[in-house]
C-alpha cells in the first residue's frame, strides 16, 4: 500500500471553535453504530478530528459506491466548461451508436440535464443485472439502457438510477477519447492529491461512472473542502463556481421517504440535507456532507443498512448551538502553540468469549459434509493452526479455502470467497461450548461476513451472514454431518 500523504493542514476542535466535548460525542455515538469504518471532521480547511477503526486504516481506500455519482457530475460541469456538451443536448444524439433505430418521442427528449437530475423518464433504475442491483451483465451498456422504455415526460419524474450516471460516463468517454478517470485525473484528482483513486470499468473499458470509485477518507475530504470554496483550490478555480452551485442546489423533488434526508431534494448528482447542507451518498453509509453554514465537511465510511442513523448522529451532535464557540485571544495564541489533534484510536468489536471451547478436542479435525446448497458449499472442517488461531477449512465448488481467526484482535490475511482475491481481517471466539461466532471483515469495502457454529452430536448447524447486501443478506445457512471414515467422540447438545 503507497505512503500516505496528507493533503489537508490539521488542528484540534477547540482551536477551530468547536466544542472538544461534541466532538466526543460524534465519535462515540458513531461508534456504537458498531460498522462505521472511518470519520474526518473538517472546519476551515483543517482536519480537526480523524478516525479509522481498526481494521480499516487511513491509507486504504475505500469503496465508494455512489459517492462515484458526484465525481461524475464534476466532470459533466468541466466537460461543460469547456465547450464539449451542453446540458439541453440530447442523449441520443451524444450517443447515436447506442440509440435505438426508431426511438420513442420521449427518449428523443432526454437531455443531459435530465440524467444529471435523475429525471430520465423510467420506471426504475435501468443497472438492474442478473444476480447483481447496480450493473449489467455483458457489453454495451449504453444500449441496452436506452432500449428500456420512457414512459414519463424527462425532467418530470424522479427515479434513482444508476443508469442515468452511466451515460454521463459513457457520453464522456465518446466526446474525450479516454476513461473518466483519465479525464479528471489533470483536472481535478491530481491538484487535490487525489493518488489512491481507481474505478471499475464495464466490458467496454468505460468507467461505471455511477459506482465503482475507490478513494481514502482524506481524498474525500479533500473533495468535500473544494466543493465548500466554491470549486477553487489552492487559488486555482478547478470546479467552474456556477456549477458548483448549481450541482448542490435543489434542482428537483424527490420525495416522500422514509429517511428524511432522502427528500430533501436533488441536485446533480448531489443530495440535499436538512440544515442547509448537501451530501456525496454512497451505499451503506459512505458520506462526504458539506455544511456551508458552518464551514464544515464531515466525511464518514460505513458499512450500515441504515443509513440515516449516522447523519441522525451527526445533527444530534453538532446542531445545538452550544457547541459552535469562539476561542478567547488567549486561547488561541495557546492553541497555535499546542500538538494537533492525533488520529483517534477505534476499533471494530471482535467477537465476545472464550478463545477455546471444553469440548474443542473432539471437534478439531472432524469434516462434516454440509447439506446441498445454492453458494456450492459441501464441507467444513474445525482446525488449529500452527500458531494456535482457530482455522475453519471450507469446500466451495470443488475448492478448498482455509480462513483463520484472531481471538480478541482482527488476523489478517485474504480471501477469495467473494470472487478475486480480497485483504480481510478475522476474529472469533467461543460464545458458550458448543458455539463458535466469527466476523470477516473485507477491508476497504463495507462488507464483512459473520460467521456462526453450533455443534450437536454428529451435526453442526453452519450459518453464514453479510452485514449489508443490495440483495439477500443470507449467504449459507445448513445443515452438516460428520463423516464416519474415522473414530470421532463428540459431545451432546
Amino acid at each position: 500500500m503507497p505512503s500516505m500523504s496528507r493533503i489537508l493542514p490539521r488542528s484540534t476542535p477547540a482551536a477551530e471553535g468547536v466544542d472538544p466535548a461534541a466532538v466526543r460525542r460524534l465519535v462515540d455515538r458513531l461508534d456504537r453504530l458498531e460498522d462505521v469504518h472511518s470519520v474526518m471532521v473538517v472546519r476551515h480547511g483543517r482536519v480537526l478530528a480523524e478516525g479509522w477503526w481498526h481494521p480499516h486504516t487511513a491509507e486504504r481506500p475505500h469503496t465508494m459506491f455512489s459517492v462515484s455519482k458526484s465525481f461524475t457530475s464534476t466532470a459533466v460541469g468541466t466537460a461543460v466548461h469547456e465547450g464539449l456538451l451542453t446540458l439541453d443536448d440530447r442523449v441520443i444524439d451524444l450517443l447515436p451508436d447506442d440509440a435505438p433505430a426508431d426511438p420513442s418521442e420521449l427518449l428523443r427528449a432526454m437531455r443531459v440535464r435530465d440524467l444529471l437530475t435523475m429525471t430520465t423518464g423510467h420506471d426504475a433504475s435501468t443497472m438492474e443485472g442478473i444476480d447483481r442491483t447496480i450493473s449489467l451483465p455483458g457489453a454495451r451498456w449504453a444500449r441496452t439502457i436506452l432500449a428500456q422504455p420512457v414512459v414519463h415526460e424527462p425532467g418530470t419524474h424522479f427515479v434513482y438510477n444508476t443508469g442515468a450516471t452511466y451515460l454521463l460516463s459513457a457520453i464522456l468517454h465518446r466526446l474525450t477519447g479516454e476513461r473518466l478517470l483519465d479525464y479528471l485525473t489533470p483536472r481535478l484528482l491530481a491538484p487535490l492529491g487525489i493518488t489512491h483513486a481507481a474505478w471499475e470499468q464495464d466490458p467496454d473499458g468505460i468507467d461505471t461512472g455511477g459506482f465503482g470509485l475507490s478513494i481514502t477518507t482524506e481524498e474525500m475530504a479533500a473533495f468535500g473542502q473544494l466543493y465548500l470554496q466554491g470549486g477553487v483550490w489552492e487559488g486555482k478555480q478547478l470546479v467552474p463556481a456556477e456549477w458548483v452551485s448549481a450541482a448542490t442546489a435543489r434542482q428537483v423533488p424527490n420525495g416522500p421517504h422514509d429517511w428524511p434526508e432522502w427528500s430533501q431534494g436533488y441536485g446533480y448528482q448531489f443530495w440535499q440535507c436538512r440544515h442547509g447542507a448537501y451530501r456525496a451518498d454512497g451505499a451503506f453509509g459512505q458520506y462526504v456532507v458539506v455544511w456551508p453554514e458552518k464551514d464544515l465537511v464531515i466525511v464518514m465510511t460505513s458499512g450500515l443498512a441504515d443509513l440515516q442513523s449516522v447523519l441522525d448522529v451527526v445533527w444530534e451532535t453538532l446542531l445545538p448551538d452550544y457547541v459552535w464557540v469562539t476561542p478567547t485571544a488567549a486561547e488561541t495564541r495557546a492553541l497555535e502553540d499546542a500538538d494537533v489533534a492525533a488520529p483517534l484510536e477505534l476499533a471494530l468489536r471482535t467477537p465476545v468469549g472464550a478463545e477455546s471451547s471444553p469440548v474443542e478436542e473432539s471437534l478439531l479435525g472432524v469434516t462434516y459434509d454440509l447439506e446441498p446448497n445454492p453458494r456450492g458449499f459441501t464441507a467444513l472442517t474445525l482446525g488449529r493452526d500452527a500458531d494456535g488461531r482457530t482455522e475453519i477449512a471450507l469446500t466451495v465448488d470443488g475448492s478448498d479455502l482455509v480462513v483463520r481467526f484472531g481471538h480478541e484482535e482482527w488476523s489478517p490475511g485474504t480471501c477469495s470467497l467473494q470472487g478475486a482475491p480480497a485483504d480481510v481481517a478475522t476474529a472469533a471466539a467461543w460464545t458458550d461450548e458448543l458455539t463458535l461466532h466469527g466476523r470477516m471483515v473485507f477491508v476497504g469495502t463495507p462488507f464483512e461476513l459473520r460467521l456462526e457454529l453450533r455443534f450437536a452430536g454428529e451435526d453442526v448447524a453452519v450459518r453464514i451472514d453479510q452485514n449489508v447486501a443490495f440483495g439477500e443478506c443470507g449467504v449459507l445457512n445448513v445443515l452438516g454431518r460428520a463423516r464416519r471414515d474415522r473414530q470421532q467422540v463428540h459431545p451432546t447438545g
